[in-house]
């Protein structure tokens, strides 16, 4: 079977100091980072990528096309991993017209591949805050003697295995002491027993006639009789009362909005591939176009903004730069910065789409090489990434010599010179480098899509734009290896294929070769 060529006809970005592609291809002319402080614990030592995202802006799109109420339903339910994603992807539409028409018209012929590295963390992290607030509140409200005949029992006759009497300790030792304290008499509360004798009685209401609108009487009745059960008893909020956005949010949730905005009825799920989660997608795209299952795929790659608990896990992970200066990859070993946002494109079968009017964008994907090096979960290996980089060259039936640059994965960790090293391996002194980590930081799933799509946009200027590296800081060691670099200015786009590898957490390769357009 002849391959089938995949092009590009559509894309988006939520960025750093990028709302949108047209900001984000700006931005790349300038080598200026692109990073800001993140300030999330108080006063502190990170840069982080923030992305500039104003979801009002999508409001006109997407009021024209849902209900009256979606989008209020979408800014009050979704957090921000999908609201980029639906963001970019509405972005997307603007470069071809008709390909919305186009995407809703193929039914089951167009996909949805948009994935997350880090998922909807805010949403984790305020649910987990409430229940942890909540659940203190009701154990000390039910192992307050008045309502907890055992604990009254135990002053007279204590209980065997019982916790420590806070009240006979002091400071943080107390704090933990009370805790325990209320967790264990809470569980011994005759009180609370019948309160929860009641709500079962509440909860076991059912639905009379009419389905639909049995239902809608069997949750009105519930929450009253609920409501009134809470205030005979004065009881605080339970601790099972968190948000309902946590189930809104799970991993799948950007690629489902993107489907029920566009009326998109093929499959649509969530590829999870750490920092290789945008080009996983586009070979899943590729591997659907070529089989013929899908004629448009939408791919992509969404990250929440800087969040307290991921800075704080990437620091403890001793892979993150906290001395207020930015870390530029193939330096001095920093370590990166976290950042958010989205990257969303639109790919399809190339003849098919030309033929309805479509003009490809930036590049033509050639192949994707993909691997996992089975070694270790931070610490790439050298054979992973070789077999992704010799995977992509083979299926784009390419050789070495046919490529001019390459863009690193390059985080300004010690892993930089191990992918330097492998790149060698293969590749000669000839092939330009860029790396782009230092402008707009690390986003886990979004950053390799971005940084693709910088290569894109440069080469349909014929450029490489420049980065934020200049030529003396450059570690010698790997200088040593490799000294052909794009530094702080612009440079003219090389005449041959163009690559990008991305190395995810777990090992997980993504090796993306790609080609100029034809001119025509």
């Amino acid at each position: 079977m002849a391959k089938i060529r995949t092009g590009v006809f559509g894309w988006g970005v939520v960025a750093p100091k990028s709302p949108n592609i047209e900001a984000f291809e700006h931005n790349l002319e300038s080598s200026e980072s692109w990073l800001s402080p993140f300030n999330g614990y108080g006063p502190d030592n990170f840069l982080v990528g923030r992305p500039e995202f104003d979801f009002e802006a999508y409001a006109p799109w997407i009021n024209q096309r849902c209900t009256p109420r979606h989008f209020h339903n979408l800014k009050e339910k979704m957090d921000m991993p999908a609201l980029y994603a639906m963001g970019a992807f509405i972005q997307a539409m603007g470069q071809n017209p008709g390909l919305e028409t186009e995407l809703k018209e193929l039914g089951q012929k167009a996909h949805v591949y948009v994935g997350t590295g880090l998922g909807s963390i805010a949403s984790i992290h305020d649910a987990g805050v409430v229940l942890h607030e909540n659940q203190r509140k009701w154990d000390r409200f039910w192992a307050a003697p008045v309502r907890n005949p055992a604990l009254r029992d135990h002053q007279a006759n204590p209980v065997p295995g019982a916790p420590v009497d806070p009240a006979s300790l002091e400071g943080d030792e107390r704090d933990d002491a009370q805790r325990l304290w209320n967790a264990f008499w809470a569980a011994r509360s005759a009180s609370l027993e019948e309160y929860l004798a009641e709500l079962a009685v509440i909860e076991s209401l059912t639905i009379e006639g009419d389905v639909a609108q049995g239902k809608l009487n069997a949750i009105r009745e519930k929450e009253k009789q609920r409501g009134r059960l809470q205030e005979r008893w004065g009881a605080p909020e339970a601790p099972w009362k968190v948000s309902a956005n946590l189930i809104w949010n799970i991993n799948n949730a950007p690629a489902a909005q993107i489907s029920i905005l566009a009326k998109i009825r093929g499959l649509a799920f969530s590829p999870v591939a750490a920092c290789s989660t945008f080009g996983v997608s586009l070979r899943l795209a590729m591997n659907a176009i070529q089989s013929g299952e899908a004629k448009l795929v939408v791919v992509g790659a969404t990250d929440p903004p800087p969040h307290p608990l991921t800075v704080g896990s990437f620091y403890s992970a001793r892979v993150l730069a906290a001395d207020k200066t930015l870390s530029r990859p193939l330096t001095r070993l920093q370590g990166t910065h976290v950042a958010g946002g989205a990257v969303v494109w639109v790919v399809g079968d190339m003849e098919y789409c030309m033929a309805k009017g479509f003009k490809p964008l930036g590049m033509e994907p050639l192949a994707v090489g993909v691997s996992s090096d089975a070694h270790h979960i931070i610490t790439p290996s050298p054979e992973g990434p070789k077999m992704a980089m010799m995977q992509a060259l083979g299926e784009a039936g390419a050789v070495p010599s046919d490529v001019a640059t390459w863009d690193l994965h390059a985080t300004a960790t010690p892993g930089d010179y191990g992918e330097i090293s492998t790149f060698r391996s293969i590749f000669s002194e000839s092939v330009l480098v860029t790396a782009r980590k230092g402008t707009f930081g690390h986003g886990m799933s979004a950053g390799g899509g971005w940084e693709l799509t910088a290569q894109y946009l440069g080469y349909s200027r014929k450029k490489l734009y420049p980065t934020t590296l200049d030529a003396g800081s450059v570690n010698p060691g790997i200088s040593a290896v490799h000294n052909n670099v794009v530094f702080d200015t612009a440079c003219d786009a090389p005449q041959g294929l163009g690559g990008k590898l991305s190395m995810g957490i777990g090992g997980i390769n993504a090796c993306v070769l790609s080609g100029p357009l034809p001119e025509a």
